[in-house]
């Protein structure tokens, strides 16, 4: 028991200096500049809630799921696929915010290169900043990262406590409750950046693949993921705090000058506030003080970035293995697996940003506004059952872009309700989402009940029974068999029949060959039942059988009864993939497996898309 709170420790200072980003480093300092002491309360108290909230709800979501220390990674494997691209962009733009933060905020203010060397020295300044986070993330993997991150933990502490000592004491209760240079801020008001904060940053750490894989990893070493993101969360809020708090202690000293820089945009900012502070007044303060704030920076942003290149190389080597995408397959997998493209993308987009003069405001209006949306249905698919359908991609990414284009007006012409309702936007349409299908199955479920109760009237059942004409999937066998054409059970469908003699080999048990037979048979019934009306004399497109995979658990015997399930696991442009288990008289797994399917033309067997008959009809049975 010792030894799993020593292991949730510092799985929680792993979790608090993972997300110490861009946007925990030098925004707490401008939230402090607008705001005063209640801008950083209002910024840090919701960030750290958002981390402990993720720890506490996965650790049900585990609990919930089948398949002991791997019931996460097993649940997250579903749950990530439709949300790939966004847990993609979502890295993307947080390493970039990092990695820019870092250089225009601590490299460019400290000016050690002007004129046309400048270029060329921010060129390395980022290559070096990238290199060191894939050395650290290569070096250190998602078992061992908790231990290097206890030692730039140590340092950390090390480098606060320097700094502590050093100047007055930071009690927060001194320091001034309103910022005292309002007047240098002329941007919307203290509401108008609380509400957009408290909606990013609580729904935030569900799109945060370096979050989902650390608390796989912590599942898998039971220990709890509650108590390491509570450790991570309050670790966290002192990091919050103790940068706020210099930053206005900073603002308070009376014998220096502050200027904050004015943007694109006409506002001021002061993210390198504390920066410009120690830069001049480098010789009186001496080298010791700079030097321990500028590595405070430092190892906030390196355990940020090694965090990055661990879990995307996670994330991007299970989808390239299992992608069956074939353009994929034209690209070596070492390459589309590795993070190191990435890395250089966000190296090409914060050299852009820098020389475009963007602010980290621009990067960060994405988690106000575009991803608030996603997340809020990444959140709902974890714990309402009817969220589950088809992610409705088009509509999400229009609804998304338009929330961002909303915030972004807001933020520029200074409007409160344009901001409010930029971050408020995505939620509505979300909570409209889940409650449309809810509102749907009901209808549905109350709309079978009524046919139900409508066919035992004798007027209708006499004209039922006169003008209905019954087909294979209609006729049911008596008492409790199931139906003869098979029935849905959920997103299943299944067919049950009773193995007999012909089914068994000279032993008495079913013979193997006979399992790949019984999926077929249900196969084509589930066909049947999903497309009525195909014909194959008409059709355009005939199905084929690309792979088939079975795993033998038991056997059966003669006048077992044998029930089938199947269903649409997967699919991509081309490719279709369906799940089936087999089960026994007592309900026990026979077997399980999967197949895939590819279509091609009638008329010359060429390689087709997948037809659109066949996505109405497969679509909602995935």
């Amino acid at each position: 028991m010792n030894f799993r709170w020593f292991n949730a420790v510092l799985w929680g200072n792993s979790v608090a200096l993972s997300w110490m980003w861009g946007l925990g480093l030098f925004f707490s300092v401008q939230m402090s500049f607008m705001f005063g002491l209640q801008g950083l309360l209002m910024f840090a108290i919701p960030n750290a809630l958002g981390l402990m909230l993720f720890g506490f709800l996965t650790q049900s979501v585990a609990k919930r799921q089948s398949g002991g220390q791997e019931s996460l990674a097993l649940f997250f494997d579903k749950f990530a696929k439709p949300f790939r691209l966004i847990l993609y962009l979502y890295q993307v733009v947080a390493l970039t915010l990092t990695v820019f933060a870092l250089v225009n905020y601590l490299f460019v203010p400290l000016q050690l290169a002007v004129g046309p060397l400048l270029g060329l020295y921010l060129c390395l300044i980022v290559f070096v900043i990238l290199a060191a986070g894939c050395l650290f993330g290569e070096e250190f993997g998602i078992q061992k990262i908790k231990l290097s991150h206890g030692m730039l933990g140590f340092l950390l502490v090390f480098c606060v406590g320097v700094i502590l000592l050093s100047l007055k004491p930071l009690v927060p209760a001194a320091m001034p409750w309103v910022s005292p240079f309002q007047a240098e801020w002329k941007g919307a008001s203290f509401w108008g950046y609380a509400i957009p904060l408290v909606i990013g940053l609580l729904v935030g750490p569900w799109l945060d693949l370096q979050h989902w894989q650390r608390a796989i990893q912590i599942h898998r070493e039971q220990t709890s993921i509650r108590a390491s993101y509570f450790f991570g969360g309050a670790i966290f809020f002192l990091m919050l705090l103790f940068h706020g708090c210099l930053a206005l202690w900073v603002m308070t000293q009376r014998g220096d000058q502050f200027v904050a820089g004015a943007g694109l945009d006409g506002f001021n900012y002061a993210h390198d506030l504390v920066t410009q502070y120690f830069n001049r007044n480098y010789k009186t303060l001496g080298g010791s003080l700079p030097l321990a704030y500028f590595s405070f920076l430092s190892i906030c942003a390196l355990t940020t970035l090694d965090s990055g290149y661990v879990a995307l190389k996670w994330f991007l080597g299970k989808n390239v293995e299992k992608s069956e995408n074939m353009l994929v397959s034209l690209i070596p997998k070492q390459i589309l697996g590795s993070p190191i493209p990435t890395f250089l993308l966000v190296g090409l987009i914060t050299l852009m940003g820098i020389f475009l003069r963007l602010e980290l405001e621009y990067f960060m209006v994405f988690y106000a506004s575009f991803f608030v949306g996603y997340a809020a249905l990444a959140i709902a698919r974890c714990f309402v059952p009817n969220s589950q359908q088809p992610l409705p991609q088009i509509r999400m990414f229009s609804m998304a872009s338009m929330s961002l284009a909303i915030f972004s007006f807001g933020y520029l012409k200074s409007e409160t309700m344009l901001l409010v309702v930029g971050s408020i936007l995505p939620l509505a349409y979300v909570l409209w989402l889940v409650f449309n299908a809810d509102l749907l199955r009901v209808v549905t479920e109350r709309a079978g009940e009524v046919i139900e109760a409508a066919s035992e009237i004798p007027a209708i059942k006499a004209i039922t029974k006169t003008v209905n004409v019954a087909t294979g999937a209609d006729v049911v066998a008596p008492d409790d068999h199931h139906a003869l054409g098979g029935h849905f059970e959920e997103k299943w469908f299944v067919y049950s029949m009773i193995a007999t003699y012909a089914d068994t080999n000279s032993v008495g048990n079913v013979y193997f060959g006979m399992y790949a037979l019984f999926v077929g048979k249900t196969r084509e019934l589930f066909f049947n039942t999903a497309m009525p009306d195909f014909d194959l004399k008409t059709s355009k497109f005939y199905i084929l059988t690309r792979s088939f995979e079975h795993k033998f658990v038991r056997e059966a015997r003669e006048f077992d009864t044998i029930t089938v399930k199947i269903r649409v696991a997967d699919f991509n442009r081309k490719f279709c993939t369906l799940e089936h288990q087999i089960f026994g008289s007592d309900n026990e797994l026979l077997g399980k497996g999967k197949q895939s399917l590819l279509f091609v033309s009638s008329k010359d067997y060429a390689l087709l898309d997948i037809p659109s008959e066949v996505y109405t009809a497969f679509m909602k049975y995935t």
